[in-house]
């Protein structure tokens, strides 16, 4: 692991992406981005900027360098070979009505 870098050092600190579950929800969104020197101080800026209101129940944070994702440019290979899978659209089953809210 890295030394974290500080202010007087003259190097920026880290950015962290963060995510904060709603009380009416049950999923992480993504609400933005700060800069800190660790995980303790991300969340605590976290919780101080984004959740300001009360409007949280969870906050989670991660350093952006540590987040990885597909490229757009590619995205036939990850995405459009699911369309010729019609088994895992279930678009020809008859569901029961005690089965209807899905």
């Amino acid at each position: 692991m890295r030394p974290q870098a500080t202010a007087s050092e003259g190097r920026e600190w880290p950015l962290w992406e963060v995510f904060v579950r709603s009380k009416s929800g049950l999923d992480h969104k993504h609400c933005g981005s700060l800069h800190a020197a660790d995980a303790q101080m991300a969340i605590q800026n976290a919780r101080d900027v984004y959740t300001r209101r009360q409007e949280g129940t969870s906050v989670w944070v991660v350093r952006s360098d540590h987040i990885v994702a597909s490229d757009p440019g590619e995205k036939s290979m990850y995405f459009d070979p699911m369309e010729d899978k019609v088994y895992r659209h279930p678009t020809f089953y008859e569901l029961p009505k005690s089965v209807d809210h899905m």
